[in-house]
């Protein structure tokens, strides 16, 4: 059984990406952040994302506090570097991105330790751009994402660019892994890294690559924890070919082995996972998929990653491949709430849906 819910939908807008912003929960209290900008004219333009790139991308939010049934939309309640956009710098003329109003020197430093055990915590990551030059900063929560306390600065760690997304394991009261992407030695797009703090947010140090350096890119890390394991999907491609890889950590992200490819392709262009640790004990890894039929596909494993199920079609009526960014939570009553960007045609507004569904 599934339901398809629209979460926030405007004709001649283009909402986007939530995989970039991340996904929180707290019982059926669902928050989910993603980033609204205005539709382009001209498909012939730019052939991936037919959005206007002269007029701004707005960082959004959106709670439902029954289960992901209803929502209501706000701005994110944050303060944006320059009082530019969030994670959205390759979308919008040079004039209004975020990496040309700031430099990383003028965003603080968190200065006081965060509990990040709090009941109520939530941690959110964005960035300039996505190779060398690229710089990320974050946010920090206590009360459910209503206020976000930041922008702090995330270091360089000596690499050529940072592109945070949002993906983190908290260990402890002062301890969490952030799991990030660096452009690779050559300034390109991306090779993914997992960073640890122990004060609380107050500084970060690399800790492990998770992959090799690859031909082309490994992106968007996606963790889920299984007791002292960790587990991270991460987004590919090279040359003309998109699939999803897992690996795992059994030294708590010190080091990392490849485990298995949950998906063999992702179609066009190439689409991030979402993987969430099911209370059964299943992982649930989901993602866009961008060839025809478009859409939204989900897969299961029951054996920690090691093998994976065929295809779930969560839905396949996209207008075209300018969809997915998949994050997914789990209700009180088991039922998943999987929300993404989707399009009804290649002409049409992109909006945030969600779909309840149980694996």
């Amino acid at each position: 059984m599934k339901k398809h819910v629209t979460v926030f939908r405007e004709k001649g807008r283009f909402a986007g990406w939530p995989a970039n912003y991340g996904i929180w929960s707290w019982g059926d209290e669902i928050v989910v952040g993603f980033t609204a900008g205005y539709l382009g004219s001209d498909p012939e333009a730019d052939r991936f994302h037919l959005r206007d790139k002269t007029r701004p991308f707005e960082p959004m939010q959106a709670r439902s506090l029954d289960g992901g049934e209803t929502w209501e939309v706000i701005p994110t309640p944050c303060e944006a570097p320059g009082g530019k956009g969030l994670a959205a710098d390759e979308h919008v003329v040079p004039e209004l991105q975020t990496g040309q109003a700031v430099r990383l020197e003028d965003i603080p430093e968190n200065q006081d330790p965060v509990n990040l055990q709090h009941p109520d915590f939530a941690l959110m990551c964005s960035r300039t751009g996505l190779a060398a030059g690229a710089f990320s900063w974050f946010y920090v929560s206590t009360n459910r994402c209503r206020e976000w306390m930041g922008p702090y600065r995330l270091p360089m760690f000596g690499l050529p660019g940072i592109a945070a997304r949002t993906d983190y394991q908290v260990l402890s009261r002062t301890e969490c892994l952030l799991f990030l992407t660096a452009a690779k030695s050559d300034g390109g797009e991306g090779r993914p890294f997992c960073a640890l703090t122990t004060d609380g947010c107050r500084s970060f140090q690399f800790l492990s690559w998770i992959t090799p350096e690859p031909k082309g890119y490994a992106i968007m890390p996606a963790s889920a924890r299984v007791g002292e394991k960790l587990l991270v999907a991460v987004r590919c491609r090279q040359q003309q070919h998109s699939w999803i890889d897992l690996y795992e950590s059994q030294d708590l992200g010190k080091s990392w082995r490849y485990l298995s490819r949950p998906v063999e392709d992702t179609g066009h262009g190439g689409n991030p996972p979402s993987l969430t640790l099911l209370r059964d004990g299943r992982l649930c890894l989901v993602y866009g998929y961008r060839n025809p039929p478009f859409g939204i596909r989900a897969r299961v494993s029951e054996d920690n990653g090691v093998t994976w199920s065929p295809d779930i079609v969560l839905r396949d009526d996209g207008g075209n491949h300018d969809i997915g960014y998949p994050r997914t939570v789990e209700r009180a009553d088991g039922q998943l709430v999987t929300v993404y960007y989707f399009n009804d045609s290649a002409l049409g507004e992109r909006y945030i849906a969600a779909t309840i569904w149980s694996p």
